[in-house]
């Protein structure tokens, strides 16, 4: 990526050779060049917030910009960008979502993330530490920023207007209001969940925001827990469960309210996820023991060491349509379960899972279908 501040290499995380997806696009690019061409002062508290792979941080680098990011993987890879670009670990903060804040900033770059939930929570963390002389600069592609994105800077921060459109790419210019009088959040939020899905039927969910249908059960996870496998007997320690891709947790916590005995693994690359899977857990006084990890999949998780892997796999990454989030998911499970061990899985019908699964474990078999989902099952020889 060519910048006025170097050409650094970049590349998403983890890194496939394979992967045509590049580590930023035409809004990082129009932000980056509105800074230079105004001469933007950097040499204040720059924070960063939504930095999908660490482009705008690693541009940056040499202003010590505080990176604040929900995922995982883009941490990662800002991590790795920066020291392919020679900058000294610990040189530019990497914060997340879950993190306190700066405490002042002076210029603000907020790049536009899928969830206006999450959007708004930030705004909202990070509207204290902002001041009348902070330079507010958001960026996105055109399909990502709405009115209703707008209304969300102005109703935080302070009146707000955009650029022209270069490259299918616009900038938000926002001028902070010390006097705005700011909504309180709504986040996390909770609510009851409904009747007919087993051992979670009535109980509380918990979701911060920027977690996938965080305000109602998505249909998809409803379906699952209809279909989950009914606890064991067989093991007197109860079985070794992941609920991968934990989202909220609802998953999970359903194993543990149904077998006390049983170890579950929540696992999701969203820090925000992760935080509420374990919120959802606890508001549900679930006796069992809970383990909650942040991170890529499966990885770190020994081989050979799990009973039950449960997952509703994502098929987009951020704009994009991709099935690589699954394809290392089935991986990681055939990889950490024991032998006899059950990949089990739910998505939509038109995704063909049970050919990746029949590739990967050589069987499958469909537990439940409707018209738009299916729930496919995989047992490793």
């Amino acid at each position: 990526m060519t910048t006025a501040w170097g050409a650094p290499v970049l590349a998403r995380f983890p890194e496939d050779p394979r992967d045509r997806l590049r580590a930023w696009d035409a809004s990082d690019e129009y932000l980056l060049g509105h800074l230079d061409r105004e001469e933007v002062p950097l040499d204040g508290t720059v924070v960063v917030v939504g930095d999908r792979w660490g482009a705008l941080a690693t541009a940056l680098a040499a202003y010590r910009p505080t990176q604040i990011t929900d995922s995982w993987l883009g941490q990662e890879a800002t991590r790795a960008n920066l020291a392919r670009a020679g900058v000294e670990p610990g040189a530019v903060p990497l914060l997340t979502t879950q993190d306190p804040p700066p405490g002042r900033i002076d210029v603000l770059l907020v790049r536009v993330p899928k969830s206006l939930a999450l959007l708004e929570d930030q705004l909202l963390r990070l509207a204290p530490a902002v001041h009348a002389g902070t330079v507010v600069v958001g960026t996105g592609m055109v399909k990502e920023i709405h009115t209703s994105t707008l209304n969300l800077f102005e109703r935080i921060i302070g009146p707000t207007r955009t650029s022209l459109a270069e490259k299918k790419a616009r900038l938000i210019f926002c001028t902070p209001d010390p006097e705005l009088v700011r909504p309180a959040g709504p986040w996390p939020y909770s609510y009851r969940l409904p009747d007919g899905i087993g051992a979670v039927s009535g109980r509380t969910v918990v979701n911060h925001a920027g977690v996938f249908c965080a305000d109602r059960l998505d249909i998809g996870t409803r379906f699952f827990l209809q279909h989950l496998p009914q606890p064991s007997s067989e093991r007197p320690g109860g079985l070794r469960v992941v609920d991968l891709g934990c989202g909220n947790g609802v998953v999970g916590t359903a194993v543990a309210l149904a077998d006390p005995r049983a170890e579950v693994l929540f696992v999701d690359e969203s820090f925000q996820a992760v935080a509420s899977a374990q919120a959802t857990y606890r508001a549900n006084g679930v006796p069992g023991h809970g383990e909650f990890r942040v991170g890529d999949g499966l990885t770190g998780v020994p081989d050979s060491s799990v009973d039950l892997v449960l997952s509703n796999p994502p098929f987009h990454s951020h704009q994009a349509t991709s099935d690589a989030t699954a394809w290392r998911m089935f991986t990681g499970a055939l990889r950490a379960l024991r032998p006899g061990g059950e990949l089990r899985v739910v998505g939509n019908r038109h995704l063909g899972y049970h050919v990746k699964l029949r590739r990967l474990f050589g069987n499958s078999e469909v537990v439940a279908s409707d018209r738009k989902f299916v729930v496919l099952r995989a047992v490793k020889r």
